[in-house]
């Protein structure tokens, strides 16, 4: 378990705003079978494939909203990473401003901050931290979007933190 320090600074009601559940990323057992699931029953479609192995679907027109990855099989994990779980969910923020809130703000809490920066997939910036249980949840800014012809942007070189992310903006055209 994880527990969260406080300090008379956290006392101040939180700054995070949500304006969406953004999207779900899952280990799963069998990639193929996962994605004929989510292609074929829930009417999603492939946006990208990772060069880690790992496929995003789209259904709303945001680079993804649900990415699956391989994970090495429920029988014999051999570490909690490996497992068949849920990886993270992401939740859209209003602007980069709201992410440099958001992240004094877990600081202040002692929330356990375990990224920053910009994705090379899907070009958005966020923060990556554990909830009590050791989840990972996700505030993001700036997903990009697919093109009508359902193209995505090509893989980008992510950034880590906050500032870099800012500094080094991403291209607004592809």
């Amino acid at each position: 378990q994880i527990e969260a320090k406080t300090s008379p600074q956290s006392a101040r009601p939180s700054p995070v705003r949500i304006r969406k559940l953004g999207h779900v990323v899952i280990q799963v057992s069998d990639l193929e079978r996962s994605m004929q699931f989510y292609t074929e029953v829930l009417n999603f479609r492939v946006s990208d494939r990772s060069p880690e192995g790992g496929v995003f679907l789209t259904s709303v027109g945001e680079h993804h909203t649900v990415g699956l990855f391989p994970s090495k099989g429920k029988d014999a994990p051999t570490t909690v990473k490996d497992a068949v779980r849920l990886h993270h969910f992401a939740m859209e923020v209003e602007s980069l401003d709201a992410l440099f809130e958001a992240r004094a703000y877990l600081q202040e809490r002692g929330v356990p901050i375990v990224f920053e920066g910009r994705h090379r997939m899907g070009g958005h910036t966020s923060i990556e931290f554990l909830d009590p249980d050791g989840f990972q949840l996700e505030l993001y800014w700036d997903m990009d979007r697919t093109r009508p012809d359902g193209r995505s942007r090509p893989i980008g070189s992510g950034v880590k933190g906050l500032e870099a992310s800012r500094d080094n903006p991403k291209p607004p055209t592809w």
